[in-house]
């Protein structure tokens, strides 16, 4: 594979990555707010969603290390990721909007990720 798609395609598996596991995490806090739940049911049904994105987070660093040749941006890669997916799925699920800190580190974030991958 060219190093140019491997990279995009790194990135876009240690996204992919994150926002299963951002998603089980929110989504089980979600569950488990309701008075009748029951915390070994929601682990189980959870559970699945957690191990395809670790899967992935793993096959995200392992790519993104060999194509990058620097850990240090596969980890601005998925922290990035995170800052752009934890707010947005935390809206989808729960309906809360981010505090003006998230909104600010959204857009640090951004800048960090474009710099990391695009200065030398």
């Amino acid at each position: 594979m060219n190093s140019f798609w491997l990279k995009i395609f790194v990135i876009a598996i240690i996204f992919a990555a994150e926002a299963l596991y951002i998603f089980s995490e929110i989504l089980s806090a979600k569950y488990y707010s309701q008075p009748e739940s029951n915390f070994l049911q929601i682990l189980g049904k959870i559970l699945i969603i957690t191990i395809v994105g670790s899967v992935l987070i793993l096959t995200g660093y392992m790519l993104g290390f060999r194509a990058f040749k620097n850990i240090w941006i596969v980890s601005v890669i998925s922290i990035t990721s995170i800052l752009i997916l934890e707010p947005i799925l935390a809206y989808t699920i729960f309906g809360q909007l981010p505090t003006r800190g998230a909104l600010i580190g959204l857009i640090l974030g951004t800048v960090g990720f474009a710099t990391t991958i695009f200065v030398k």
